[in-house]
């Protein structure tokens, strides 16, 4: 039997997330383009994480339950490993995701090989700020040298670069793990923001980059 492997694999690790976790999930099950895994990995959560995880009943989600917190880092690595998507859509357990993200990144990056890394515009939630990013890949390449191109939560990656490669976040490099993955990756291909806002940032003082600052 031939394995049918969805397009996207959505990776979001978690960690005592409950207070914002039903939300950002409805957001993804939310999304106009459904081919998708949705993959969860909880990092051994203390508050109720796991249980507003599975109360959501979509055959699409797949929820991984660390036996032991080993860092966020650990889990993004565990998901690139056994993602199945072409894209793997990373995703934070405090964000939400505006319903057409996937589907207008699947459309740029199918129609545009070249592009490794296809991140989006963003706004924080609750203060109406957009934070711009440099659309093109020549501005990308010229921020890079200074600072991280990508909201984070808000990019899709090409999954074949990633097996082809043996390409991984480096846990070292923790707060700054997706910066120094961006100037890796930037060898083997190009990056890509698309202007429009699709995904709502939240900042709280409980997240990862706020308590690592």
């Amino acid at each position: 039997m031939i394995e049918v492997h969805p397009k996207v694999t959505v990776l979001m690790p978690v960690y005592n997330c409950s207070q914002y976790v039903g939300d950002t999930i409805t957001s993804i099950l939310g999304q106009t383009f459904a081919d998708f895994e949705f993959l969860i990995i909880d990092d051994a959560s203390t508050d109720d994480t796991v249980a507003v995880i599975k109360s959501f009943k979509d055959e699409r989600i797949c929820l991984i339950e660390k036996p032991k917190n080993t860092g966020y880092t650990n889990s993004l690595n565990y998901g690139l490993t056994i993602a199945k998507g072409v894209y793997i859509a990373r995703m934070d357990g405090d964000d939400i995701s505006l319903p057409e993200r996937f589907a207008k990144q699947v459309s740029y990056m199918d129609a545009h090989l070249e592009v490794v890394a296809c991140g989006t515009t963003y706004s924080i939630m609750g203060s109406g700020q957009i934070k711009k990013v440099p659309i093109h890949h020549g501005d990308i390449k010229v921020q890079l040298l200074k600072k991280t191109c990508f909201g984070h939560p808000t990019v899709m990656m090409r999954k074949a670069i990633f097996d082809r490669f043996e390409i991984r976040y480096n846990p070292s490099t923790e707060p700054a793990e997706d910066y120094d993955l961006w100037v890796r990756l930037l060898a083997y291909g190009e990056f890509y923001n698309l202007p429009e806002v699709l995904l709502l940032y939240r900042v709280h003082d409980s997240q990862v980059s706020v308590k690592k600052a």
